[in-house]
């Protein structure tokens, strides 16, 4: 592996001293055309040309760079700047994150992207700073769905004995096991792979990550169970973020806000629009009521309340704000 950052270039500084041009990983998991594949190499683009060559970024998706927990390892040990990292393994190095994904907390992503950009994100953002990761910005992994290959899920009774594979989350394996399947939590570059050999029957992923990472090509089955919201946290180093000067931390801090933006409303987008296309590509969808599944994931709320009592009814509180603002 590359180091994080290494001496790339020689540009003219100040006063037409030399300085030298540092160039920092940033890695995420997301397959070439997905939000936050576009938004990471966005993200690079804008700080590269923002600070005129001082710092460039080298985007490694797909997990080139290591998967998900390897980037917080590496970014807590200061070899890897940057990362695009999915909620549950970020949830590993800071259990707070976890709560943003309690079950049926959201019923939209406009209302997430609410509660996450008040005080509770600020909250979040400073659990994170503790544990030597700096919270660049709040973007968008979208309201999640179940897949399978047995049988469309319309009661948590359809869930029962299915194997499904989670991320390395342990608030949605909380969720997975209330509801009686058997849970199986997985790297997601293996996904498609566990998939197609029947070591899992199913899955639970936002439209978006089903149809960039083509699992639509190992499921016949898609249920719209909207059990969870997850969030995707572009993250810095602490111990490369220090070396920044205050320019150009402000400049990487607006540039992970912008490129926030972009992949909010990509995600928005591809949300409404990605059930026909995948329809198109022969998999089954069903709509289902949401009653009994939120009736059998109630023991969750008991469970990460007991944990977190404070930061679970504040977000519960915060997340009911939102949807009358809405």
């Amino acid at each position: 592996m590359k180091l994080a950052y290494l001496a790339a270039a020689v540009c003219l500084g100040l006063g037409g001293l030399p300085a030298v041009a540092q160039q920092y990983q940033l890695s995420h998991n997301a397959a070439p055309g997905n939000p936050k594949s576009d938004a990471s190499l966005l993200f690079a683009e804008l700080v590269n040309d923002r600070t005129e060559g001082r710092v460039t970024i080298d985007v490694g998706g797909s997990a080139q760079f290591g998967e998900d927990a390897e980037a917080l390892t590496n970014m807590r040990l200061g070899t890897m700047a940057f990362s695009a990292n999915s909620q549950g393994t970020s949830s590993a190095v800071v259990p707070e994150l976890a709560v943003l994904g309690l079950p049926f907390l959201f019923d939209s992503l406009p209302q997430a992207w609410k509660v996450m950009d008040g005080p509770i994100g600020a909250q979040l953002a400073e659990a994170a700073e503790a544990q030597g990761l700096v919270m660049l910005a709040f973007w968008d992994n979208g309201i999640r769905q179940t897949s399978n290959n047995v049988r469309p899920i319309n009661s948590p009774a359809d869930l029962a004995g299915l194997k499904i594979r989670t991320p390395p989350d342990p608030i949605t394996v909380d969720i997975f096991n209330a509801l009686g399947a058997n849970p199986l939590p997985l790297a997601f570059s293996e996904l498609y792979i566990a998939l197609q050999q029947g070591v899992v029957d199913g899955q639970e992923n936002p439209l978006i990550n089903i149809y960039s990472s083509k699992l639509y090509e190992v499921q016949k089955y898609i249920s719209l169970t909207g059990h969870k919201y997850e969030a995707t946290f572009l993250l810095a180093s602490k111990v490369i973020w220090d070396t920044f000067s205050a320019e150009d931390q402000e400049i990487i801090r607006a540039a992970a806000l912008e490129a926030g933006e972009y992949n909010r409303q990509r995600s928005l987008n591809d949300e409404m629009e990605l059930r026909a296309t995948l329809e198109a590509a022969g998999v089954e969808f069903n709509e289902l009521d949401s009653g009994p599944f939120q009736e059998a994931t109630q023991p969750v709320y008991d469970q990460w309340g007991a944990q977190f009592p404070e930061l679970v009814d504040a977000i519960v509180a915060a997340a009911a704000a939102a949807k009358v603002e809405e």
